[in-house]
């Protein structure tokens, strides 16, 4: 993973977040505090599926369930609720799946306020210098934002290394 590829950034849940959490995670007993939105850089825009565009999207995939997990396990240790989301399926990884599915492109526009355009039949997100080339993920956690953001961040330092 290189920095140039991924951003991320912590956000307050959205209302829908707020209202289906326990749709979306129906095991937890507290509220989701931030929400992670990751975002990474495709080899291409999502034009058509072919069998590179899956490959691609199959690496990123990867890349989020590592960085994901990783930042969930710590996020455990010190007693919070952490649980990064599939964002081929939209279920929960960690987490026992509820009756609704999270769709990382509506919580990613929501978060930060991006255009999404429809490709290959999908609502892609319209990334400011990347254009349509944008793999969205998302993670959510019970611990306040900024223990978030200084965790997601070693762990991007570690991921670099």
């Amino acid at each position: 993973m290189n920095k140039t590829e991924l951003q991320y950034s912590v956000h307050p849940p959205s209302p829908f977040i707020c209202a289906y959490l326990q749709q979306l995670l129906p095991g937890w007993p507290l509220p989701a505090a931030s929400v992670l939105v990751v975002l990474q850089k495709r080899q291409s825009a999502p034009l058509a599926r072919n069998r590179d565009t899956e490959i691609d999207k199959d690496r990123l995939r990867e890349c989020f369930i590592k960085f994901g997990c990783n930042i969930a396990r710590i996020l455990s240790k010190m007693g919070h609720y952490a649980d990064p989301f599939d964002p081929r399926t939209g279920w929960p990884l960690l987490s026992p799946s509820g009756q609704c599915q999270l769709d990382d492109v509506a919580v990613a526009c929501a978060a930060l306020g991006y255009a999404t355009s429809t490709s290959g039949g999908c609502a892609t997100i319209v990334h400011p210098i990347w254009g349509n080339a944008v793999y969205p993920s998302t993670l959510l956690s019970s611990a306040p934002p900024a223990i978030v953001e200084s965790i997601a961040g070693s762990v991007v330092a570690t991921l670099n290394r």
